[in-house]
């Protein structure tokens, strides 16, 4: 038995989690696509179609993943992030409408990159251990994990934040006696050379991934596993809508991720309305991305000790709080809020996860969360859309020479307003047509 981190793929595995998702533009994502010329309307529907390519590539992709493989699946997933990541960070900032052309491919492929790369990659890791190692040992892959994604994270964010800041950056190169100006249309490409770098280490370490036997499973057998998949894909649908307690469970975690997802989506924004300056962007993602070590633990003493609906109400009044408090844009102390309104993020995640794995059973787990996965991406999607609409509608009727920033500061009211509604309605829907159930989240 070959020890755990001595099989390549494990080790693979972690280098290309890390170089896949610790992009450099997150701490700026916002404010890259408005400086690159977008608006905050076509920003939202920009994210919009990512999401939606997201849900109508992930079934399809696992699939494909067990026909063709899951290294070829991840060599493709790192081949379109070259791609998407290259056509932004090289494209002339020329003609708005090009420049949207273009954006709008970079969130397509995006999109396929993620599902394409959602699943084969902990497949063919999990595969090699079982076939090489101890499988037990999975825990210990995730543990070591987390821990280098943590610090990958925790540096892009700080340096992605710090590079796309010019005076931060003539500042530093005063220090050192150099003299060199930069402009604010030099930094903003500065985070995306680096994540290009990664994407294109993270190719190279697909390349060099090895799909583990699987003994000779001839093409007819895997259709048939495929056929399979879908058949158990669509009993867990069925289970989910005939399960009371499962369903309310999705659609609350649907409203709060989609309401809370668009709100971190916009952070950047919001931060340079506040006044922070944009080398603090990266810090405060760092501190937010903190609250990973600290909230489950709280949320899991809740879940453990307190109905279900404790843990529903928490989660609403600190994300209600937290989004009608943004909506003031109180210089510096709007930070205060932000991270109330994120924190509800971590809750969100935690209780939806700990009481739907509480109550599926092992062999259709992994599908129910995947429809929990799809549903959270509908609901950011269609947030989107109708977010880009109301701000379409609000610039009409606004004459300022900085139009975007005052269109979003008017409309971030939508959020707290958008949040309370659709809450008061599921929980009419729930206690009107739910409440005799055995499993009603109320008790």
């Amino acid at each position: 038995m070959t020890p755990t981190f001595s099989i390549p793929n494990i080790r693979l595995f972690i280098a290309f989690k890390v170089f896949f998702n610790s992009r450099f533009y997150y701490p700026v994502f916002t404010i890259l696509f408005l400086d690159f010329g977008l608006t905050v309307a076509q920003f939202s529907i920009l994210n919009a179609v990512w999401a939606a390519t997201i849900v109508l590539a992930e079934v399809p992709s696992g699939a494909l993943a067990d026909i063709i493989g899951r290294k070829r699946l991840l060599v493709f997933a790192t081949s379109i992030m070259m791609i998407e990541i290259g056509i932004i960070s090289f494209i002339p900032k020329t003609d708005p409408s090009i420049i949207f052309i273009v954006f709008l491919v970079n969130r397509v492929l995006s999109g396929l990159a993620e599902a394409a790369a959602s699943g084969a990659d902990e497949a063919i890791a999990y595969d090699s251990l079982a076939a090489k190692g101890n499988p037990d040992q999975w825990g210990r892959v995730l543990e070591i994990l987390m821990r280098f994604q943590s610090i990958g994270f925790i540096i892009a964010m700080s340096v992605g934040a710090a590079i796309y800041d010019p005076n931060l950056l003539e500042n530093i190169c005063r220090f050192f006696d150099l003299t060199i100006s930069f402009t604010q249309e030099t930094t903003m490409r500065f985070p995306l050379y680096l994540t290009f770098i990664l994407a294109i280490c993270a190719f190279i370490t697909t390349l060099r991934m090895e799909d583990p036997d699987s003994g000779p499973a001839a093409s007819d057998i895997k259709i048939k596993q495929v056929h399979q998949a879908f058949s158990l894909t669509l009993k867990a649908g069925l289970w989910i809508v005939k399960t009371p307690f499962a369903l309310s469970v999705i659609l609350f975690g649907m409203l709060f991720d989609g309401i809370i997802r668009m709100a971190v989506t916009l952070s950047s924004q919001y931060y340079r309305m506040i006044e922070l300056p944009e080398s603090t962007f990266g810090i405060i993602g760092s501190l937010v991305a903190m609250f990973g070590l600290v909230i489950p633990k709280m949320a899991k003493k809740i879940a453990e000790n307190h109905s279900p609906s404790h843990a529903l109400w928490i989660t609403t009044f600190l994300t209600f709080t937290g989004l009608t408090a943004m909506s003031f844009f109180w210089p510096y102390a709007g930070l205060i809020p932000a991270l109330i309104t994120f924190s509800a993020m971590y809750f969100t995640g935690f209780f939806v996860s700990f009481y739907i794995n509480q109550i599926t059973s092992s062999d259709q787990r992994a599908t129910v969360l995947s429809f929990k996965g799809l549903a959270y991406n509908i609901s950011y999607g269609v947030l989107g859309i109708l977010y880009a609409l109301l701000l379409k509608i609000k610039k009409q009727g606004i004459q300022s020479e900085h139009v975007e920033n005052a269109v979003f500061m008017n409309t971030f009211s939508w959020f707290p307003i958008t949040f309370m509604i659709w809450f008061f309605i599921l929980l009419v829907i729930y206690v009107l047509w739910l409440k005799n159930s055995s499993l009603a989240i109320t008790k």
